[in-house]
C-alpha cells in the first residue's frame, strides 16, 4: 500500500522541525515531497539531508502555491494518492495510515484530520477561528466539517484530477473541500493529535479570514 502514496509537505522557513517531521513521516514507508516555498533558512538542505525529495520556489508565493507544486509532481509521478503534512511538527505522522486506511475503507476521495475530538490544546482564539469557518464551509456544502482547516489529509489522485485549484495561500485548503464537494467526491473526517508549540505562525488572521470568505463566495458560481 505504501508505495501507491506519498506525503507532501509544504514548507516556509521551517529548518527548525522539518527534519523531525520528514524524519518521522519517512519511517511511515512512503515517498515525501517537501515543497521549499521560497525559504531563506537551511530548509531545503534539512529535509534533503533526512531523504525528502526537494523542490524549490525561488520567491515565497503562498501554502496554496506550495500544495499545487507538489500535486503536479504526485500526479506526474503517478502516485495514487497524496497526503499532505504541515511543516511546523504540529501533526503526528505516526497516523498517516490511519488517513490512508480510512479513505481505502470508505471509498472516500478526501479524508481530513479532525483535531477538535482529541482533547487537543488549540489556542482559544485558533479553537474559534477555525469553529467559525468549519461553520461556513458545512453550510455551503451541506455537510457538517468539524475541521475544515486542518491541513493533515487525504487525497485521492481522481480528486486532483478533476478540481481547478486558484488559491495561493491558506484559504486553499478550504477552496480544495469546496470544490471536492462539488464534484461529489465523498469526503470523511478522521479523529488526528495535535501538538501545539512555541513556532511562529505564518497565519495572518484578519488578512487570510478575507480570502477564506472570498473562496466561499466565488464557489457560488462554480458548477
Amino acid at each position: 500500500m505504501t508505495g501507491r502514496y506519498c506525503v507532501l509537505i509544504p514548507a516556509f522557513n521551517a529548518a527548525k522541525t522539518i527534519g523531525e517531521v520528514v524524519r518521522r513521516a519517512k519511517a511511515e514507508g512512503l515517498a515525501i515531497i517537501v515543497v521549499d516555498d521560497g525559504s531563506t533558512d537551511e530548509t531545503a538542505a534539512v529535509a534533503v539531508e533526512q531523504g525528502a525529495l526537494v523542490i524549490s520556489h525561488l520567491r515565497n508565493q503562498g501554502k496554496g502555491c506550495a500544495l499545487r507544486t507538489g500535486f503536479m509532481h504526485a500526479l506526474r509521478s503517478r502516485f495514487e494518492g497524496v497526503v499532505t503534512l504541515d511543516s511546523d511538527g504540529q501533526y503526528d505522522p505516526s497516523e498517516i495510515q490511519q488517513l490512508i486506511a480510512a479513505g481505502e475503507r470508505q471509498h472516500a476521495g478526501l479524508v481530513l484530520g479532525n483535531r477538535m475530538l482529541n482533547g487537543t490544546p488549540m489556542p482559544r482564539a485558533r479553537r474559534w477561528i477555525n469553529a467559525l469557518m468549519s461553520l461556513l464551509v458545512s453550510m455551503r456544502i451541506r455537510q457538517r466539517i468539524p475541521d475544515s482547516q486542518c491541513g493533515f489529509r487525504f487525497i485521492r489522485k481522481e480528486v486532483l484530477d478533476t478540481i481547478p485549484l486558484r488559491a495561493r495561500r491558506f484559504e486553499a485548503e478550504t477552496e480544495l473541500v469546496v470544490w471536492a464537494a462539488a464534484r461529489r467526491w465523498k469526503i470523511i473526517s478522521v479523529p488526528v493529535r495535535s501538538i501545539y508549540q512555541r513556532h511562529a505562525s505564518h497565519i495572518r488572521p484578519v488578512r487570510d479570514a478575507l480570502r477564506f470568505l472570498g473562496v466561499l463566495i466565488r464557489s457560488l458560481t462554480w458548477r
